[in-house]
């Protein structure tokens, strides 16, 4: 025997191998962390596929820091068309019109209950609402015959609607079935939605789904976005976007403990993703980047982007890490000019926010240890390999332009400039701390080079 296709049975203690070369997982997302914990000791040394239409946050949050590899299939079947999807308050009028809509055109509507003990009473609700419809049930506690049964029956038309739980999320492929109707939809995970919905638009007939919650509830703050979210991601082969807004609400999980979501609350997102990443090259034998320096920053101004700016926060969260991604000089004057094309001419607080971002761009190139804003003054205190390569007589000069205001003394055996914050502005305090800095960088005997001709 050559090939076994089974269920996960295939991962039990029981079973050994002779010599296993490849494994291929599909459904990824069903697996739990004791099949995923057996799989990892099969994969020193076998080949390792799993397929899924929505992964779960941890194995796309890996795939994305290069622990495992991705390939992304986005061309839908033909003669598909995106699920209209809608989500509302449950409503029984809503109810009856989608399936009265279906029925008319010759369809079959599945209504999503997911509780078992009153599966029954919601048949008899379905069936009031819409008499002329045939209405059936069924659900997993069934006797295997039974649930057969009324599967089949369904699948040759012989009932018109089917109130089921969510034992219809996978495997489950009905052509003429295109209304689903899903209770409580608020209770269910983003990626069961997205699955779920699945169940329909499975021909070339428009489909529909209601993802319904009860009347007059007020939604936690997750459950709205991942309702949000199912509404907004309909297009044919969203899976990849559905499971990356399922990664941005529950977070990425623990890469070696036995939570598949959840987030790193003792180091931070950001850290922890910088750590993982360093110990992913050091593991390839890649030499690790040294980290750049860093000037710790302390300036009183209002240096911030205005929501009456950019009022929408995805865009300001993105110029925001524009701001703070800018490695050279030309990159700012870039963002200055897609800022006013984008959005017009930009306040004060905008203007700051540039000044800021290239005080701190030439201080961590000039290896300034810190700028910092006393009661009385601002002062950028030299490290002091820094006070040992520059010619301090070029800092003088350009004090010295600036007026009284502006001293060069030290600090131990470092250099430091002091800039008087009395009855200076804002923007005046700023320029000086520019003009400083970019003096400073003439004054870089490091920078300096030699033309031989």
């Amino acid at each position: 025997m050559d090939i076994v296709v089974g269920t996960h049975r295939l991962l039990s203690k029981d079973l050994h191998y002779k010599d296993l070369g490849l494994l291929i997982v599909d459904e990824e997302q069903r697996f739990g962390v004791t099949h995923k914990e057996k799989i990892k000791q099969m994969k020193a040394n076998i080949d390792v596929l799993t397929l899924t239409a929505t992964p779960i946050p941890r194995t796309l949050h890996m795939s994305m820091l290069g622990v495992r590899d991705l390939s992304i299939i986005e061309t839908p079947p033909e003669n598909r068309f995106p699920v209209q999807t809608y989500v509302v308050e449950f409503n029984p009028s809503i109810v009856k019109e989608a399936i009265e809509r279906e029925l008319t055109r010759g369809g079959q509507v599945y209504v999503l209950y997911n509780r078992v003990e009153d599966i029954e009473r919601m048949t008899e609700q379905v069936s009031t609402l819409v008499p002329e419809a045939r209405v059936s049930y069924a659900h997993g506690q069934m006797n295997e015959r039974e649930l057969e049964s009324i599967i089949l029956n369904f699948l040759e038309g012989e009932s018109d609607v089917l109130v089921t739980t969510t034992i219809i999320e996978t495997g489950v492929d009905i052509p003429n079935v295109n209304t689903l109707i899903v209770s409580n939809a608020d209770k269910m995970g983003l990626s069961q939605l997205y699955q779920i919905r699945g169940r329909v638009g499975r021909s070339n007939r428009v489909a529909y789904s209601y993802f319904t919650y009860q009347p007059d509830k007020v939604l936690s703050e997750v459950a709205e976005r991942r309702l949000q979210a199912i509404k907004e991601f309909t297009e044919l082969g969203s899976g990849f976007k559905i499971a990356m807004r399922d990664l941005t609400i529950r977070g990425a999980g623990n890469l070696l403990g036995s939570q598949q979501h959840g987030f790193i609350d003792s180091v931070g997102f950001d850290l922890y993703s910088q750590m993982l990443k360093e110990a992913i090259e050091e593991r390839k034998g890649e030499k690790p980047k040294e980290p750049p320096f860093q000037t710790e920053l302390s300036i009183n101004v209002d240096a911030y982007i205005p929501e009456r700016y950019i009022p929408d926060a995805k865009q300001k969260i993105e110029m925001y890490k524009r701001f703070k991604g800018a490695e050279t000089i030309e990159e700012i004057a870039d963002l200055r000019d897609e800022l006013i094309d984008r959005f017009g001419e930009y306040p004060k607080q905008v203007d700051y926010l540039f000044s800021m971002t290239k005080i701190k761009l030439i201080a961590d190139q000039e290896k300034v240890e810190k700028i910092s804003e006393g009661k009385e003054a601002v002062t950028i205190l030299l490290t002091l390999e820094t006070t040992k390569r520059i010619k301090a007589a070029v800092l003088v000069e350009a004090a010295q332009k600036l007026g009284r205001g502006v001293t060069v003394g030290t600090q131990g055996d470092q250099l430091k400039l002091v800039v008087k914050t009395k009855d200076l502005s804002d923007d005046t305090l700023l320029t000086h701390v520019v003009t400083l800095l970019e003096a400073l960088k003439r004054a870089d005997n490091k920078r300096k080079t030699v033309s031989v001709s």
